[in-house]
């Protein structure tokens, strides 16, 4: 009964992992560039969030609403301030050009509200609790795994089933050709940033709810964990996020209840290691030394 709470735990935070790691992956997909100033509009979104719940009084879905559609504005600016010059310059440039907007966005944040940490209200979601098969389940982490769950299937419509979502597959497989076909490379880029941060500042309203604090560098380690969980499930594919992300949260949840808790953080890196190791191209990506 223990594994199955433990199991539950994982998946809760898997989720949220999962929604980071999507902005990682659709990113890196198109332009081949790991965006590091992602966890911060993670937690970018997690303080536009609380703000919307405490001072504007909005109840969880039109704070959530709210710190997606900011979130997203803030991705497309970052993308046309800082990365959108060096889309022809060499990778590293654009990597070191991502650090530095990862530490411009953290420490401004700091300036201009201070560090102290803020706590999200214990009422946004109902903490019932309810049995099933024995095991005492918080309707909490119910409801937030259901909004990620939600949030990756509108994801899969919209990437498989919309124009946007065509023109993004199209860039990501040749963007030179897609150019050529007429499609708008730019502004395809930039709407793959909108909705990649927009799913950041959901995951980050979530966190909030589930962890209840909340702190202008919060956005480093889960950034970095739902990295992993992106080059778990293999970079640049979409389903692969989505289950590295959920494979880390339960893997994490499954060290703490061994009684390891002091490892948790370190099992992530670890698990990175191992990937690049024994299986770069993830659990969903092909082997280039396979025939396609």
């Amino acid at each position: 009964m223990e594994l199955i709470q433990q199991l539950i735990n994982g998946v809760s935070l898997g989720s949220i992992y999962a929604l980071i790691a999507l902005g990682y992956t659709m990113v890196y997909g198109i332009v081949k560039l790991i965006n590091f100033a992602h966890g911060d509009v993670f937690m970018v979104g997690s303080f536009v969030g609380f703000y919307s719940i405490t001072v504007l009084d909005l109840s969880f879905v039109p704070a959530l609403l709210i710190s997606m559609t900011v979130c997203a504005l803030f991705g497309v600016l970052i993308e046309r301030i800082a990365y959108k010059p060096l889309r022809n310059a060499t990778r590293i440039a654009a990597l070191i050009t991502a650090i530095g907007v990862s530490l411009l966005i953290e420490y401004g944040f700091i300036y201009v509200r201070g560090a102290q940490p803020e706590a999200y209200p214990s009422d946004v979601l109902p903490t019932d609790k309810f049995n099933m098969f024995g095991v005492s389940i918080n309707s909490q982490s119910v409801l937030i795994f259901g909004v990620a769950v939600v949030l990756m299937i509108i994801l899969q419509i919209i990437v498989h089933k919309t124009k946007i979502g065509k023109a993004m597959r199209a860039v990501s497989f040749d963007a030179d050709a897609a150019k050529l076909m007429g499609i708008n490379v730019n502004n395809t880029i930039s709407a793959t940033f909108a909705i990649g941060s927009a799913l950041a500042g959901a995951a980050g309203v979530i966190f909030g709810i589930y962890y209840i604090k909340i702190e202008p560098l919060m956005g480093v380690l889960p950034g970095l964990k739902a990295f992993v969980a992106a080059v778990l499930g293999g970079i640049g594919i979409i389903p692969g996020a989505m289950v590295g992300g959920l494979l880390l949260g339960v893997i994490e949840a499954l060290v703490s209840a061994a009684g390891y808790s002091l490892w948790r953080d370190a099992v992530a890196f670890i698990v990175l290691i191992l990937i690049l190791i024994f299986m770069p191209q993830g659990l969903f990506g092909k082997n280039k030394k396979e025939k396609v």
